[in-house]
């Protein structure tokens, strides 16, 4: 099997490691970066619900929310980092990249989050 990233050209044994492109693990470098950003940002949203929103006229309603973000901070560190892991495996053996179910998990948990404070702005309208 011919491989364009393998030194002799010839491609990998089975299983056996080559140095890729250095492109492609400094892309995959950055894609984990972004994961890292976005599990920052949710972390940080998720402080700042907890510490700077006004109470809702659902008690404790601030800490569930504040609690889903965390959450989902978490979900994307830990996706970020398998998917970094799982790429460079497979680019360093020239192997097909795997797909990831931690994306559409993370946008469920968003569309959940999203539709829980939304309901939560609803219901304080409506409270007065």
């Amino acid at each position: 099997m011919s491989h364009p990233d393998h030194p002799d050209n010839a491609g990998p044994a089975e299983g056996e490691e080559f140095e890729p492109d250095y492109r492609f693990t400094l892309a995959n470098e950055r894609t984990f970066l972004a994961w890292v950003r976005t599990s920052l940002a949710l972390l940080a949203a998720a402080v700042a619900v907890v510490q700077l929103v006004p109470e809702f006229s659902i008690p404790g309603a601030r800490h569930i929310l504040g609690g889903l973000l965390s959450l989902m901070s978490l979900l994307a560190a830990a996706t970020g980092l398998r998917r970094w892991q799982q790429v460079d495996y497979a680019i360093r053996r020239g192997l097909p990249l795997p797909r990831l179910r931690g994306p559409r998990i993370l946008t469920a948990g968003l569309l959940l989050v999203g539709l829980f404070a939304l309901a939560l702005v609803v219901t304080n309208l409506a409270a007065g």
